[in-house]
């Protein structure tokens, strides 16, 4: 496959339908059009096994590419068949610090008319994030756009996943950069999911005037999907209670009051403020939810209808079946535990085929075509 955008196959891409729920682009792929025929066949392959390091996101193109953001600061394009990696861009001002660097990305959802690639990584001192939009052009990413910034960051804590909504905007998680208190605050932009439009502007109808805000309480959320017109989101719990919870226009998640559900005195602070309680929980425990995505195709019939999303600490791809209206979760199962080590983001093809990242160095990419 070549390495450029011809204007035919774009054409094709673009008014094409169906791919990749994540990052809920009309197209992010071409599934009208059959699929290789050399394909390899095996149920569950490694991509990618050297040459990456702490790969962060990893999400579909237009191009029918892995796009892919490592946290050193390295943006590229896998050929998802042979695993060869594409470099497009080093930022030039990117400081990792802890868990910072690089970390999520998008693509507009209009690629063919607006070819923009939206970042979001860590800079500078005092330590801050920011999101930068750049334009793709000739194999290349240039013409560097800042959208919003200043946006308080840590070693710890920094959130960072972006999505694009069936509205067209953007919406951006951040955590609380270890600042508890400040996800509370309806004046801090940590601990929070942002909404913008595509050129940094605030919608007219944000909850908040002149604000980015769309919701507040939030831990460290790093997993973001849009299923139709429902939002999910996976956040790390700090000793208890990972969430998985269905993110509404200036709802309140709890944190640091609140630890997953509603339970014995939180209750109290719940009535009080809006606060929206998780469709699933991990309970007692802490897994470190990260990337999450939503599977619905024939190539894997049991995961149909489900998110999929995975897990650091307990290195587990985890497959959430959505009850029929999507508000609640109707069973779980896990899958591929301590197979590949940590896990850090998932990516499903408009083919049905499943791609996750380990967060490693080096890091692998990884292909299930039939879990079983």
């Amino acid at each position: 496959m070549k390495t450029t955008f011809p204007a035919l196959l774009l054409l094709l891409l673009i008014t094409a339908t169906g791919g990749c729920g994540k990052k809920n682009t009309p197209t992010p792929g071409n599934p009208d059009l059959p699929e290789d025929p050399d394909w390899p066949t095996d149920k569950v392959r490694e991509v990618v096994n050297a040459g990456i390091n702490r790969p962060w996101e990893i999400l579909w193109g237009p191009d029918n590419f892995i796009w892919m953001t490592e946290r050193g600061g390295r943006i590229s394009r896998v050929n998802p068949k042979t695993g060869e990696v594409l470099p497009l861009l080093t930022l030039p001002d990117i400081v990792s610090n802890g868990e910072g660097g690089l970390l999520g990305m998008a693509l507009h959802p209009d690629f063919n008319n607006s070819p923009f690639v939206f970042v979001v990584y860590n800079y500078g001192t005092p330590y801050r994030e920011k999101v930068v939009r750049y334009e793709y052009r000739n194999n290349a990413l240039s013409a560097a756009r800042v959208i919003i910034d200043n946006i308080p960051a840590a070693g710890i804590h920094n959130g960072s996943r972006l999505q694009f909504g069936p509205d067209g905007l953007l919406y951006i998680t951040t955590g609380d950069a270890a600042d508890a208190d400040a996800a509370q605050d309806p004046a801090s932009l940590s601990g929070k999911i942002l909404r913008l439009r595509p050129d940094g502007a605030i919608p007219a109808d944000n909850p908040v005037a002149g604000s980015p805000l769309w919701s507040l309480g939030h831990r460290n959320p790093q997993g973001l999907v849009f299923v139709g017109n429902t939002l999910y989101a996976s956040e790390h719990g700090a000793n208890t209670e990972d969430e998985v919870n269905i993110i509404e226009k200036h709802r309140n998640y709890g944190w640091p009051n609140v630890q997953g559900p509603c339970n014995g005195g939180e209750q109290t602070f719940c009535d009080a403020n809006n606060v929206k309680p998780p469709i699933w929980s991990t309970g007692d425990g802490t897994f470190a939810l990260c990337g999450l995505d939503f599977y619905n195709h024939d190539r894997i019939p049991g995961w149909k209808n489900s998110l999929l999303l995975v897990s650091l600490k307990n290195a587990t791809l985890y497959q959430l079946k959505l009850s029929s209206n999507g508000q609640s979760v109707a069973s779980t199962a896990s899958w591929f535990t301590n197979r590949y080590g940590r896990l850090r983001d998932v990516c499903v093809s408009p083919y049905g085929r499943v791609y996750i990242c380990t967060d490693a160095s080096p890091g692998r990419i990884i292909e299930i075509n039939n879990p079983n």
